[in-house]
């Protein structure tokens, strides 16, 4: 079975499955592709609230083919710089698409696939999960956005000890860490994603994508320059219908329904 991306909704939730079942759901460049134009489909979709990205068969992505990098030493190195590219075009992707993405990881995220649970809102591990950011392993540098990730995430020493040292990380490590948002039991990381999605979904989407922007912004910018769009996005969701909807839900004590 050739590698893909398969896309099944679950209610307001697009669930993207990587399945390579012969490489451990390693990526390649048709699911970089796959991947970005899922995304911005779900983009413009009204029915879409949230994303959650997996891997098949109890795993979720063992990072890049070793065989095709191998292969690619003897070619030009403008090919591989294009496959990365293709690579980074969909982490970009991730990380400005304006609704939650969640990633629901089983089994191990090794090298890009590490990167792409990080370039993730969100992540889910189940509790025997693992992660290790395997490229110096081999003698390489990390792609996917890792080194950007885990220094914004971590301090300076932690990141790069999981950068240099490759070693693999339980879920539980990185929970305690602040990389994991909810470490659940073996099996049940995609139902407990879900759940996640379901609850984010009952809330106002222009909110979440106005929270979105601004966590992503605040480490560029100074005090003053983002409480200027703090000020902004608030006035703009003020006068959105959704918050007319949740002020009167809660001071009629009702649940709130968002557009």
């Amino acid at each position: 079975m050739p590698a893909q991306l398969q896309a099944a909704r679950e209610g307001q939730t697009l669930v993207l499955t990587l399945r390579n079942p012969e490489l451990r759901n390693a990526i390649d460049p048709v699911m970089y592709a796959a991947g970005i134009e899922a995304l911005n489909v779900a983009e413009s979709s009204t029915e879409v609230r949230s994303v959650v990205i997996t891997g098949a068969d109890g795993m979720f992505c063992s990072g890049g083919n070793l065989l095709h990098l191998q292969a690619t030493r003897q070619a030009d190195p403008q090919v591989q710089a294009q496959g990365i590219e293709g690579l980074h075009s969909w982490i970009e992707t991730i990380r400005a698409f304006p609704k939650p993405v969640i990633a629901a990881v089983e089994g191990a995220a090794a090298g890009a696939g590490f990167s792409l649970a990080l370039a993730c809102d969100l992540v889910v591990a189940a509790r025997n999960a693992v992660f290790v950011m395997a490229y110096s392993n081999v003698a390489l540098s990390p792609d996917g956005g890792a080194s950007w990730s885990l220094a914004q995430a971590l301090p300076r020493q932690l990141a790069t000890e999981i950068l240099m040292c490759g070693d693999r990380i339980a879920a539980e490590r990185l929970h305690a860490l602040g990389v994991v948002n909810r470490v659940a039991e073996p099996g049940s990381a995609l139902a407990t994603a879900l759940a996640l999605a379901d609850q984010l979904n009952a809330r106002a989407p222009n909110v979440l994508s106005s929270i979105k922007e601004l966590v992503t912004e605040a480490p560029h910018k100074t005090l003053s320059t983002h409480l200027a769009s703090e000020r902004d996005h608030f006035v703009k969701n003020l006068h959105h219908a959704n918050a007319g909807a949740g002020i009167a839900a809660f001071l009629e004590k009702r649940t709130p329904r968002y557009e």
